[in-house]
């Protein structure tokens, strides 16, 4: 039997994401970002902040810690992000400085890259909106909502419609990124997270021999994540009563809490059971990840390891013996 075929022994509350020449990963007590250096070297830092769920105890609760694990996780992840780039492009270098990169980083430091990465995030929220609620309304009224008045008014056919808009624009944009040389190692780098999180709930030693055997196609990823809140969303958008396409896109912008409350809870259901039904909820999500994982190299490797070993609980607690 393939090693990539075998039961994981256990299921690891640790979880991860993918940066620019870098791994974070993330267990309940504590997060930490690897980057590999111009100089070949890894960088580490552990990342600081203060869940909502500690903050407001209504988010430990089902449903609404899926609100609150996706604002944190988008946090997280900023964060996380910034710091990769910073390291990754070598921009901390000793070269000398222009008099106008001085004035801003005197007058801004780090805030310009608060501001780009704010910037970033709304110019992402819009053109989302746009491509995956708004278009997809569009592209139905302008063809089969003229071609057919039964279709035009039935929910069901519009939703199905929709959805498959939709899971299409994400095909289509994921098979793009792919083709792109540096997001091609930032799919590298999640193959090394899936990689290495399956080596250690194997029960296997953390080294890059262990981890290469390993899958890199894992149950609980984002990517599972996005395709399961699209099927949340055909189902919720039969119960959407309006026709008109910047309507329907207000109320489903309204409705993205409960469909990322929805898809967190189906997500961790399918991380706790093994069965025909949660394989088969799992399975999409898996098919995609043959697109947003590739597989890493060595060097690449290392770094999750680094960034795994700093936040594995004392004890192994947090490991569920399946």
């Amino acid at each position: 039997m393939k090693r990539e075929k075998r039961q994981a022994k256990t299921i690891a509350s640790i979880g991860g994401q993918a940066l620019v020449e870098g791994v974070m990963m993330r267990s309940p007590e504590r997060i930490y970002a690897s980057v590999r250096t111009p100089d070949e070297a890894i960088y580490g830092e552990e990342i600081k902040t203060t869940f909502l769920k500690d903050k407001y105890k209504i988010f430990k609760y089902p449903f609404f810690r899926g609100i609150g694990g996706l604002i944190d996780s988008m946090k997280i992840g900023q964060k996380a992000l910034s710091i990769s780039i910073k390291k990754a492009s070598g921009i901390e270098n000793n070269e000398p400085e222009t008099k106008f990169e001085k004035w801003l980083d005197k007058n801004f430091g780090d805030k310009i890259m608060k501001i780009v990465m704010a910037l970033s995030t709304v110019l992402g929220v819009g053109v989302s909106m746009f491509l995956f609620m708004f278009l997809p309304a569009l592209l139905f009224n302008v063809t089969l909502g003229n071609f057919s008045p039964e279709m035009a008014n039935s929910q069901t056919v519009r939703s199905m419609f929709e959805g498959l808009v939709k899971f299409l624009i994400f095909l289509g944009y994921m098979i793009f990124c792919s083709q792109i040389k540096d997001i091609k190692r930032v799919f590298q780098y999640h193959g090394a997270e899936h990689k290495t999180i399956f080596c250690y709930e194997y029960g296997d030693e953390l080294t890059v021999e262990n981890v290469k055997k390993c899958s890199r196609f894992h149950p609980r990823c984002g990517t599972s994540f996005v395709i399961v809140m699209l099927i949340v969303g055909i189902f919720i958008g039969m119960f959407i009563p309006f026709h008109g396409s910047i309507l329907r896109t207000i109320i489903k912008l309204l409705l993205v809490p409960v469909m990322a409350s929805l898809g967190y809870e189906i997500i961790k259901i399918c991380s706790k059971y093994d069965n025909k039904i949660t394989r088969l909820i799992a399975t999409p999500g898996l098919w995609m990840q043959r697109i947003s994982t590739q597989e890493p190299d060595d060097s690449m490797i290392e770094v999750a390891i680094n960034s795994l070993k700093a936040v594995i609980p004392e004890n192994n607690e947090g490991l569920q013996q399946i």
